[in-house]
């Protein structure tokens, strides 16, 4: 046998070497990928919110849906002097048990207060000056002082004090109303220059949200300087605990159509109680001067019923409702049979263990 021979037996050997490896491979990968697709199934399911337990895939119920309101829902926002002159000069309407008394005071007892005041004091001095001008008086009057006069505006205006601060008192302890043990506890956390609002109470996730550029607020249909990317939403007629933190510097959540205004301080919590009584959406601010874009930190509220709110909530990342975290609490306290069943056993052979050793007591 010569050299070329050699050569071509060799050959020929890898070449059957190398088709047999390809025969063993091809049904393996034939084979794993077979297998390999109702994994991808299973990893789909799982994705969308399904569970598998016993070779078996059982759906959950799905998160419910939930859309944002629209602009048609608008209801706590500053009035132009365009639209309203009025209107644009006094508080804007109120959706909140306090705004509704705050206003009430207002325009039932400051304002005709204070425009009967006002219409006295010109009124008398007008008299004086027709009255007691030099072309009509010549010669003053030497009275130096008169007791009646002197009593009545001193009694006067403690009247007027008094009526004006027993409402007054009652508004301020109606606004720091503790919040109940039941209220929902959201977190508005004030940055230079936007707020984040953290849900404690529903998993502890936090929204950021920024102020719209024009040409998204005009497109949106909201108004520009108060539409923000992301709003705080919240239920409707059930009690917030609202607490405000300062991460940076003292900034301050004012809403004026829902009476409520509280500062955000770094390093200490506030906290006042807010209850929204009508769905809608509402406008607020940053009231604090916090820097060079303190202007730029506007609040949107979006208040909705409390089935959309435990949407939103559980279409939130790591958001849960109360209801869900009740539960998952129960499960976590509720013990383990495996751990009942052992503990029993224990119980068991420890009582064994007693009676023997009385038994071998009396025996002795």
């Amino acid at each position: 046998m010569n050299l070329g021979d050699i050569a071509r037996n060799k050959l020929q050997s890898l070449a059957l070497l190398v088709a047999a490896v390809s025969l063993a491979i091809l049904p393996q990968s034939s084979f794993a990928q077979e297998i390999s697709e109702p994994a991808t199934s299973v990893d789909e399911a799982v994705a969308e919110g399904q569970s598998v337990a016993d070779g078996e895939v059982v759906t959950e119920t799905d998160a419910p849906a939930f859309e944002h309101f629209g602009p048609d829902m608008i209801l706590g926002q500053p009035t132009s002097f365009e639209d309203d002159a009025i209107a644009s000069m006094t508080f804007q309407d109120q959706y909140t048990v306090n705004g509704d008394y705050a206003l009430w005071m207002h325009d039932a007892i400051l304002m005709p207060i204070i425009t009967a005041i006002s219409l006295f004091v010109l009124g008398l001095l007008m008299w004086v000056i027709l009255r007691y001008r030099r072309a009509k008086n010549p010669n003053p009057s030497k009275t130096s002082h008169n007791t009646l006069i002197e009593v009545i505006w001193t009694v006067v205006p403690v009247i007027i004090l008094v009526v004006i601060a027993v409402p007054s008192i009652s508004l301020i302890a109606k606004q720091y109303q503790a919040p109940p043990e039941d209220a929902i506890t959201i977190k508005a956390n004030g940055y230079q220059w936007y707020w984040g609002y953290e849900y404690v109470d529903n998993g502890g996730f936090e929204v950021i949200s920024n102020m719209l550029s024009v040409e998204e607020a005009l497109t949106a249909g909201e108004p520009h300087q108060l539409a923000v990317d992301n709003r705080m939403v919240v239920p409707v007629g059930v009690p917030i605990r609202l607490q405000t933190f300062g991460a940076d510097v003292i900034h301050s959540f004012g809403m004026p159509s829902l009476w409520f205004k509280l500062d955000a301080v770094p390093g200490r919590i506030n906290e006042k109680v807010l209850t929204i009584e009508q769905e809608g959406i509402y406008y607020g601010q940053c009231m604090e001067l916090c820097g060079a874009r303190h202007g730029y930190m506007p609040i949107t509220i979006e208040a909705r019923s409390m089935e959309d709110f435990n949407a939103w909530v559980q279409s939130q990342p790591g958001g849960m409702t109360r209801a869900q975290l009740d539960a998952e609490a129960a499960a976590a306290a509720a013990p383990a049979p495996e751990a009942d069943a052992e503990g029993e056993e224990a119980d068991a052979d420890a009582e064994a263990d007693a009676a023997d050793a009385e038994t071998a007591a009396a025996a002795a």
